[in-house]
């Protein structure tokens, strides 16, 4: 993101981004916009922060705050996260009870903005506004949609992603009972063939689980295609819950899965 104004005040280059209908910059461009040294521009900006009308959701990244969202103290995530990723140079997709939510199919309201990436990063607090990076390290691979914000586009994780993050990542969806939740408000828009396709870009342990939990809202359909995947790898058995004991469990033979905890979700 270039944007040089030259012989400006702060004030003067966030308006002027402003009019062009750019909400994020960073540190270093704004220096060499206003041609100050980068102490000088960051004390200026820090005095935008303390008003409200600036916030730094990440170190040497900024986002102009419009008074509408004053209140929250910084832009909503998702007109920010693709040019924080951009900046950052990292692949992304907003994706588990955030792709849900895009898809009508979140149940509540997620908490936190839920991205997930190939390297570990911290989260973020700006404002009210909370980001949950997760470690996906095939992040790129993944197919994603574009959905339209009022600052462009964000990409959003598919249904059949969304549904294998979820089914990988329980403990960021509010465990298994609601992720059962969401898979059963999402399986209307979930494609049996396209689970299969993409099987292979999960560990094998995600496809045994989902295609369990499919069969257990009964989209035992949808999971057809799963479960020949699942029956040509012919995978080591393996528990629904892994943190969970399952010595003695009955295996699901469709799955080669051990049921070591009852999942109820809210159907």
């Amino acid at each position: 993101m270039n944007h040089v104004i030259t012989g400006m005040f702060i004030s003067d280059y966030i308006d002027a981004l402003q009019a062009k209908g750019v909400f994020c910059f960073s540190g270093v461009e704004a220096s060499d916009a206003l041609g100050s040294g980068v102490i000088s521009t960051r004390a200026a900006l820090r005095r935008l922060r303390h008003k409200g009308e600036v916030a730094m959701p990440y170190r040497g990244f900024y986002v102009i705050v419009p008074p509408e969202y004053r209140k929250t103290g910084c832009l909503p995530a998702n007109q920010f996260i693709p040019f924080l990723m951009e900046h950052l140079k990292e692949p992304y997709y907003a994706g588990m009870l955030t792709a849900a939510e895009h898809y009508g199919a979140a149940h509540q309201r997620p908490q936190a903005f839920q991205v997930l990436l190939q390297h570990a990063r911290p989260d973020i607090s700006c404002g009210d506004v909370r980001i949950d990076f997760i470690i996906r390290k095939n992040a790129a691979l993944m197919p994603v949609q574009d959905f339209k914000t009022p600052r462009g586009y964000v990409k959003v994780s598919t249904p059949e992603v969304t549904a294998f993050d979820l089914t990988g990542y329980p403990h960021h969806a509010g465990g298994l009972d609601n992720t059962a939740t969401v898979l059963s408000e999402l399986a209307e828009y979930l494609d049996g063939g396209k689970l299969a396709e993409i099987a292979a870009l999960s560990p094998i342990a995600w496809s045994q689980r989902l295609g369990y939990l499919l069969d257990l809202i009964g989209e035992a359909g949808l999971a057809d295609g799963l479960a020949e995947y699942v029956a040509g790898r012919k995978p080591v058995p393996t528990p629904l819950s892994p943190s969970q004991p399952y010595s003695g469990v009955r295996m699901v033979a469709r799955w080669r899965l051990m049921p070591n905890e009852k999942v109820e979700p809210e159907i």
